[in-house]
């Protein structure tokens, strides 16, 4: 009889145990990052494209103080306030002590150093599409910039969303690097997608979530609640927006809109970053959301 009544209990432990195994923290594998050698430069170029800078200033900064990365910034959501923590070079307080990899593990897979899941907030479920080379290239040319021993400051969420540990079923049911458009037709495509789904991450904005945050990508770029609460993050897909390609890649570079409107909100940063980028870039994004099936 206590056999049979301890079977149950067996199976579940097994159940718990390998569910907490296929949630736990995932990194890169280190041989795909061994020879590579990053390149400023084309870093620098993905550090404007992937927004970096735009989240991680401090609250406050202007001009080349926002190279700084010091953190503090605060961001309201339905779960809880975010702050973005100092990713400067400094040792102590930032990320200058890491290694390449374990930059990669938290750029590509929201896996800290310390082997913790980092929140969503954090768009690793986009740049988790990046090249290895691609990070390499970000992470050298991170190290170039100045270094700041702010403490960073921690999130305030509401429970349940405060148990980091759930994040790795989360995780389970999100995080992959599927892109959205197949087999791009062509060069520019291929950019472009490079650029929306993956470096500048729009869909983070601009597609709706599930109940548990999830992305829903049936409704890609249709529009969605600001996180804030504060209004609604308009679509751009092609049910949503029609501008030309020539509208769109004019907004990206000055912030003007075709009815003669200009920039706002979080878009002023996303236009400053894009206006540094070649026109190239540019007409690929404008391109791209062209080339969207309507949803």
């Amino acid at each position: 009889m206590l056999r049979k009544a301890l079977a149950p209990l067996a199976i579940l432990l097994l159940i718990a145990g390998g569910a907490l195994w296929l949630t736990q923290p995932a990194t890169v594998d280190a041989a795909e990052y061994d020879d590579l050698t990053g390149d400023p430069e084309r870093g620098e170029t993905v550090f404007i494209a992937a927004g970096c800078a735009s989240c991680h200033y401090a609250p406050g900064a202007e001009d080349e103080a926002r190279l700084i990365l010091s953190g503090g910034q605060s961001f309201e959501t339905e779960f809880g306030t975010f702050r973005a923590p100092n990713i400067s070079p400094s040792p102590e307080a930032g990320i200058g002590d890491w290694t390449l990899t374990e930059f990669a593990s938290a750029v590509t897979l929201g896996t800290a150093p310390d082997g913790s899941h980092y929140y969503p907030a954090f768009p690793y479920t986009a740049y988790t599409r990046l090249a290895p080379q691609d990070v390499a290239d970000l992470w050298t040319h991170m190290q170039t910039l100045p270094a700041s021993d702010a403490a960073s400051e921690p999130h305030d969420l509401r429970f349940p969303y405060s148990i980091r540990a759930s994040l790795g079923g989360w995780k389970a049911l999100y995080l992959n690097d599927d892109w959205v458009m197949q087999d791009p037709e062509d060069e520019t495509l291929e950019r472009g997608r490079e650029l929306v789904e993956a470096l500048a991450h729009c869909g983070e904005c601009h597609t709706p979530r599930d109940a548990l945050g999830g992305l829903d990508t049936s409704r890609w770029l249709s529009g969605a609640p600001n996180p804030s609460g504060d209004g609604q993050i308009p679509g751009i897909s092609p049910s949503e927006l029609d501008w030309s390609e020539t509208d769109i890649a004019y907004y990206l570079e000055t912030g003007f809109t075709p009815d003669y409107d200009s920039v706002g909100g979080h878009m002023v940063p996303v236009v400053n970053n894009f206006a540094q980028l070649p026109e190239s870039d540019r007409q690929a994004v404008a391109a791209y959301l062209k080339a969207l099936p309507a949803n």
